[in-house]
């Protein structure tokens, strides 16, 4: 009986969901890949306003492309840790004759992605990638410490009806460069103080220690290093339910890693360790939506007032 009243709970759960994607969502023919919605995207960008009001003092502004170097993806190390969920930009090259060959097999009902060529790009899987060389391209990171707000749409190779999992997504960040010290205070301010946003939102959450997705075998280890060195949290809200939590933010100490493959040093010739907050702006927003209802009207006065809705 038991077991019945879980499966009836799921169901119900799953029922839910698909009612709220329906309202927010159109479907394009690729799963994790969607039209959105005018309403969905006021939310995205009051969102988008709210986390800028909250941007660190000093800090410096990039907006990335949702490609970058594929050359600079590989000496991160993404390779490595997630090769399911890269994207590589190919494209026809070739001569005209050779090109119109494709298109000809294409005609006629045969194959063509095959000749396809890896292009120098990939798809940016994260915000803060691209920053790490320009930022190092600068020389030695001042006393105290840079702070970054980037942002990029991203994409992780994810196919998924899940509403709370996209291929392509919103990223945001602020990323901190500097010493470890400063990175930890950076990181603990902002658990803080995205616990009051969480809050202003009106979303349930929690806190806790978690490990990025890492690929194989040998990613279980680095999975459980990180969870006992806690180099990453998140903040868990309930859009599906209550034991399947999203993680709409992040909080994360790369210790460093960047600053070796980059060769960040601070002023006083230390390599620079790097941290960073992240925000799942789409995965916030559906939290939203989730959590108040599909009528922002019908939202919480307070709320409103704080997205200025």
């Amino acid at each position: 009986m038991f077991a019945n009243a879980m499966a009836a709970e799921r169901a119900g759960e799953e029922e839910r969901l698909e009612r709220l994607a329906a309202s927010l969502f159109h479907p394009t023919g690729v799963d994790g890949v969607y039209g959105r919605t005018g309403a969905y995207e006021s939310v995205v960008e009051a969102l988008t306003a709210l986390i800028t009001r909250h941007r660190p003092a000093g800090a410096e502004v990039f907006r990335f492309p949702p490609v970058m170097s594929r050359k600079h993806l590989e000496r991160h190390g993404y390779l490595k840790s997630f090769p399911n969920l890269l994207g590589c930009v190919s494209c026809l090259c070739g001569s005209e004759s050779e090109i119109l060959g494709v298109v000809n097999r294409f005609e006629e009902g045969e194959p063509w992605t095959q000749s396809l060529e890896a292009a120098d790009l990939v798809l940016a899987p994260a915000a803060c990638y691209p920053v790490y060389p320009l930022v190092a391209a600068r020389g030695p990171i001042p006393r105290g410490g840079q702070v970054f707000d980037v942002a990029a749409e991203c994409f992780r190779r994810e196919p998924s009806r899940d509403i709370d999992r996209f291929q392509t997504f919103r990223m945001r960040e602020y990323v901190c460069i500097g010493s470890p010290e400063e990175i930890q205070a950076f990181r603990g301010a902002w658990i803080d103080r995205a616990q009051q946003l969480a809050d202003d939102l009106g979303l349930p959450y929690r806190i806790d220690l978690a490990s990025d997705p890492f690929f194989g075998r040998g990613g279980q280890i680095l999975a459980i290093s990180a969870i006992q060195q806690e180099l990453k949290f998140e903040l868990l809200i309930p859009v599906r339910s209550e034991e399947r939590p999203t993680a709409c933010m992040s909080f994360n100490y790369h210790r460093e890693h960047f600053g070796h493959i980059w060769d960040l040093v601070t002023e006083d010739g230390t390599v620079a360790h790097t941290g960073c907050v992240a925000f799942g702006m789409d995965r916030l927003a559906v939290a939203l939506f989730a959590t108040h209802g599909t009528r922002t009207a019908d939202w919480p006065a307070a709320v409103r007032e704080i997205l200025n809705l």
